[in-house]
């Protein structure tokens, strides 16, 4: 079985493949992995203030070469590129999902007051996107508050990670007081750990954890 993953950050081997992918890996020999990266996707996107036309459309013709590479299941890493994701599914032979979708699912079962935490401004609307979705699908009525601080990416983005997590931590903790759930959508918050009153979703494991039941799933057919 082959997974292959779409990235968006030249970095994506410290934030998606050694904290999740690997591990995975050892537990799932029968599967191979495939890294499609182009960091212009998201440097673009943030420059226009959100996924063009062209950066949906470079999205797209990946995840069609990922079909032709052979893959099974599609993974984009990427919260940004949530549109491209959906835009990409009826073309495809194959499943294709972002990484943080289902943990839209878990959050929105969690509580009806939800709050998005992010550091990146084009990751807010995309993950937003996604409870409200899911909140559709279940018949569920949610309110979501987004907090986005981009200090701290620029604290990440300069190796200064003890700056980084205090912003988050921060934010976490105002949150935590008007929430039910804080959804932390992007790969790069998803190795916070921070206590706080109240569930806290992040994606990674439960992104893998999709990927095993499509895998199963193409397996069968």
């Amino acid at each position: 079985m082959k997974l292959a993953m779409i990235h968006t950050v030249s970095w994506y081997g410290r934030a998606v493949i050694e904290p999740f992918a690997r591990d995975w890996l050892v537990r799932n020999p029968d599967v191979e992995a495939i890294n499609i990266m182009d960091d212009s996707l998201l440097s673009e996107a943030l420059a226009q203030g959100g996924p063009t036309p062209r950066v949906l459309r470079r999205l797209v013709l990946y995840a069609l070469a990922a079909d032709a590479a052979g893959a099974d299941v599609i993974m984009v890493s990427c919260t940004t590129m949530g549109d491209g994701t959906r835009l990409a599914r009826p073309l495809l032979s194959v499943p294709i999902f972002n990484i943080d979708e289902p943990m839209a699912r878990e959050a929105v079962a969690a509580g009806s007051r939800l709050g998005i935490l992010a550091t990146v401004p084009t990751s807010a609307p995309a993950t937003r996107k996604l409870p409200e979705a899911e909140a559709v699908r279940a018949g569920k009525s949610i309110t979501i508050e987004t907090v986005i601080n981009e200090r701290a990416f620029d604290h990440l983005l300069a190796g200064e990670i003890e700056q980084h997590n205090a912003l988050v931590h921060g934010e976490m903790d105002a949150l935590a007081g008007r929430v039910d759930a804080i959804v932390l959508g992007q790969i790069s918050l998803a190795r916070i750990e921070h206590w706080v009153r109240v569930p806290v979703f992040q994606v990674g494991h439960s992104g893998f954890r999709e990927a095993r039941r499509l895998l199963d799933e193409a397996a069968k057919r």
